[in-house]
């Protein structure tokens, strides 16, 4: 048994953190993941090695200050925010908005009045602004009713990281076509690319979204569908799609998984109006992902990447072995996959978990590097 609870290993972390701002890196900025990488360790039941794991987390890569607050916004003033919107320089007024918003209001509150007002930009930081804000509510509701004042800052932080990273893909989804989700991610044709598949590349697909073949009609493609039903075909899919592309920069897929997961957490705090509007930013999202970072389906519905596992450790194990290898994108991805998997016990989970574990390079190696990773040696 660990000798710390989750709660004070998750508060503890925050303090130590408290200093960073929201990215790190130089040339490509990438999303500060240490919080969020210290709550899902904690949950993964190694409370006792959180600590640890925040100083390999902080040695490294260097993050950026903390942005100040600079001009205020009004959060009744939509002419004052919602230019705001997007610009990242703002960063530290979109936090001091939220601290106040939080300092007078339940958070559940907080969330719910912003959350159709983010929504539209769900694709901001790659999904790190959805994900560290569902990070933060769940340390929130194992605080109670007493949350502490790191918790509400941590989640003021993962709203304000939305906020500034805004970022609205074409077009407007819905849940209005006949196609169940693995359906509709085998019809999504890929599009061919001469060169690499890395950052520069990336960018330049996703610029072009819009105009790729069949993105826009895919966005009505999934049928109406329970939200956990739903998200469980979302993660299991996604799971799949990251087993069959070994080819690809080991980081960026995994976030079709870690999204949903995230929004799991999230929908029992929000209004049930909100559920079919977040399914389908979330399905838009996923057809982001796979326009952006594949060119074809490769090995996508097989068991083709059998051999590349063949010595998949026990589920139990599987905590313990991210905490060792220590990278964040492993440790969230291997917390996602687990609490998937016990919801819907399919194999393609753990085996994606172990996959990641083996494809990206260990923290204290230099593992996600640019928030891409690179394969294991």
């Amino acid at each position: 048994m660990p000798s710390l609870s989750y709660r004070d290993a998750v508060n503890d972390a925050l303090e130590r953190m408290d200093d960073l701002g929201y990215e790190r890196g130089k040339g490509v900025d990438v999303a500060n993941h240490g919080p969020m990488g210290a709550e899902a360790l904690a949950l993964l039941g190694q409370e006792d090695a959180v600590a640890r794991w925040v100083g390999r987390y902080r040695r490294a890569m260097e993050h950026h200050e903390p942005p100040a607050a600079r001009f205020g916004l009004d959060p009744a003033d939509e002419s004052s925010w919602r230019p705001a919107l997007g610009q990242f320089h703002r960063a530290g007024d979109w936090e001091l908005l939220f601290t106040r918003e939080l300092a007078e209001a339940h958070w559940r509150e907080v969330l719910a009045r912003w959350w159709p007002r983010l929504l539209p930009g769900l694709f901001a930081g790659l999904t790190h602004g959805l994900i560290r804000t569902a990070h933060a509510v769940r340390g929130l509701y194992a605080a109670g009713e007493k949350p502490e004042r790191l918790q509400l800052a941590e989640l003021s932080r993962g709203l304000a990281y939305w906020a500034a990273r805004y970022t609205e893909l074409p077009g407007q989804p819905g849940l209005r076509g006949s196609y169940g989700l693995p359906a509709a991610v085998a019809a999504l044709p890929r599009v061919p690319q001469q060169g690499g598949l890395g950052p520069e590349a990336a960018r330049r697909r996703l610029d072009a979204l819009a105009q790729l073949p069949a993105y826009s009609d895919s966005l009505q493609w999934l049928a109406p569908e329970q939200a956990p039903r739903l998200l469980s075909e979302m993660t299991a899919q996604f799971a799949d799609v990251y087993l069959g592309h070994p080819e690809v920069p080991p980081v960026p897929l995994i976030h079709g998984v870690t999204a949903p997961a995230a929004v799991r957490i999230l929908l029992p705090h929000l209004p049930d109006a909100l559920h079919v509007p977040t399914l389908a930013r979330l399905w838009q999202v996923q057809a982001a992902f796979l326009l952006t970072f594949t060119v074809d389906r490769r090995d996508e519905g097989t068991t083709a990447w059998q051999p590349e596992i063949p010595d998949l450790p026990p589920i139990g194990e599987l905590g313990a072995r991210a905490a060792e290898h220590g990278d964040e994108h492993v440790i969230k991805f291997t917390e996602a996959c687990l609490r998937e998997y016990a919801l819907k016990p399919d194999p393609r989970y753990p085996a994606a978990a172990y996959a990641a574990l083996r494809r990206i390079t260990p923290i204290d190696a230099g593992g996600g590097v640019g928030g891409w990773g690179r394969t294991a040696p």
